[in-house]
């Protein structure tokens, strides 16, 4: 991965954001954290937006957004052409969603799944690829509204 992996979270994300991000940049990964920093309440959209943009811009290609389920987060991420966020509570969601539906932005529940259950569901994300060839032309539809 060249490109830094970016993470954020709202409230509810907080505490698995940060356990992620610290297990990510002990395995030598350049974790881009977008926030928040903060247990006050605060709005998921505010997070998932400063991500998809990023992912327009060029700046980040991968992310993981965090909140109570995630699916919060994926709506928000989804709203931007370049995102393909899914939410995952478990490693295989995750694996085939980058294999086959060339997923960019991994979305976790932190009040659905404990840190270990995160972390082998980023790793099946982070290590699969798009395998292309007849999901391709699916992923390419996507956007076709």
């Amino acid at each position: 991965m060249t490109k830094p992996l970016a993470i954020a979270a709202d409230h509810a994300g907080l505490e698995l954001k940060t356990a992620l991000a610290a297990e990510l940049e002990k395995r030598g990964l350049t974790v881009r954290d977008f926030g928040t920093t903060t247990s006050a309440s605060c709005d998921y959209p505010d997070f998932a937006h400063a991500v998809g943009r990023a992912i327009e811009g060029g700046e980040i290609e991968h992310a993981i957004l965090v909140c109570g389920t995630g699916v919060g987060m994926s709506i928000s991420a989804n709203r931007h052409a370049a995102v393909r966020a899914v939410v995952c509570s478990e490693p295989l969601s995750a694996r085939m969603a980058r294999q086959h539906n060339d997923a960019n932005v991994l979305c976790i529940g932190g009040r659905v799944v404990g840190v270990g259950t995160a972390i082998d569901i980023v790793d099946a994300f982070l290590g699969a690829s798009f395998e292309g060839g007849r999901h391709a032309a699916r992923v390419a539809k996507i956007n076709l509204a």
